[in-house]
């Protein structure tokens, strides 16, 4: 009976028959400490209480780091996000088919099973289709005078409507005449001087006309004056 490490053989535990005695033991060899390892013996984890037997081997294993913990709540979120789905084509059976190329092989079958019905199907249309163009032709309605009344109408509208234009054209005073009106000539900047000079002569020969007509009275008193004075000397 041996005490293995990663396959490898550290020592003989014939001498010890306690668990905890081959701890120590491996703990001085493998300078490790106590709470790192376990031993395991046929499958079963040996407890510092217990004996050892020679039953098999012994096995130092060391101990794994735990997590810490809530995977479940984790699990559950994720599910409450998935959906649910009815499409189960991308599975597969036991078989190792997929559910998709089953279900396609399937609809193929019932195609082929149903292609005689749709074959007859399609001949009894053809066969009637052919009996109704074989049958009668149907009653066509001809009247020869209403074909001709029909023929003239457009005609004879027209007509009337010529006649109306000519009628209204008729009513229509021939006289009428557009007052044309003259327009505005423009008037250049340099057209308000000339009206400037044209009113400044107009002011200044009437001003002229003033001044004479005020002069001609003076004039006419010393004419008389002079009649006067003439008739005074004869008289004398």
């Amino acid at each position: 009976m041996f005490v293995i490490f990663n396959k490898n053989v550290l020592f003989q535990a014939e001498k010890y028959r306690e668990v905890e005695a081959v701890c120590s033991e491996v703990v001085d060899i493998l300078n490790i400490s106590r709470d790192d390892i376990y031993l395991e013996q046929n499958g079963k984890i040996l407890y510092s209480n217990q004996h050892i037997t020679d039953e098999g081997d012994i096995k130092v294993i060391f101990r794994l780091i735990g997590g810490k913990g809530g995977f479940g709540s984790m699990l559950r979120a994720i599910g409450a996000q998935i959906e649910k789905t009815t499409n189960r084509e991308a599975c597969r059976d036991l078989s190792g088919r997929r559910l998709r190329d089953i279900n396609e092989e399937q609809r193929l079958k019932n195609w082929i099973a149903t292609q005689t019905e749709r074959d007859m199907e399609t001949a009894e249309r053809k066969k009637r289709k052919l009996e109704k163009l074989c049958q009668q032709p149907k009653h066509e309605f001809r009247d020869e005078n209403y074909d001709k009344a029909r023929s003239e109408l457009p005609e004879k509208i027209e007509d009337a409507v010529l006649q109306g234009i000519e009628a209204s054209c008729s009513k229509r005073p021939a006289t009428d005449k557009v007052e044309k009106i003259p327009k505005k000539k423009k008037k250049l900047w340099l057209d308000d001087f000339e009206d400037l000079s044209s009113s400044d002569e107009e002011s200044s020969n009437n001003e002229s006309d003033n001044k004479s007509s005020e002069d001609s009275p003076s004039a006419l008193t010393e004419s008389e004056v002079q009649k006067n004075d003439n008739a005074k000397a004869i008289t004398v």
